[in-house]
């Protein structure tokens, strides 16, 4: 079974850099998910692909529930950009969000600082 790539390799990377800008993790697990079953379906398909390939039966398990694998967190990612109102054709963080986890940013070092003492 082969993987439907939906995203790019460069768009999930994007995501996942936003993510460490605006502290925003859940979408990027995601596409790090992604990213590192696409290395696995990859390199199954490499063994299954030499004429020797020991164990094909093998490597087209782990190849075929890979796929599956992939297929649901792709399906998932869908969700998550719709539910969370990301551009979709740039796969941008959406603004509302931005604003919300800056505000759990500024929450959080308000209470560090509470915690140190300082006002």
């Amino acid at each position: 079974m082969n993987l439907q790539e939906k995203y790019q390799d460069q768009q999930l990377e994007h995501m996942i850099d936003q993510a460490m800008i605006y502290q925003c993790a859940c979408p990027a697990q995601v596409a790090r998910l992604m990213l590192a079953l696409r290395e696995v379906h990859g390199y199954e398909q490499a063994c299954l692909s030499r004429d020797d390939a020991p164990l094909r039966e093998t490597h087209h398990l782990i190849a075929e529930a890979t796929a599956q694998a992939h297929a649901l967190l792709q399906a998932c990612l869908d969700s998550v950009i719709e539910l969370e109102g990301w551009d979709a054709s740039h796969l941008t963080m959406p603004e509302g969000l931005r604003k919300l986890q800056q505000q759990e940013i500024q929450r959080w070092l308000a209470g560090r600082h509470e915690q140190a003492g300082k006002p």
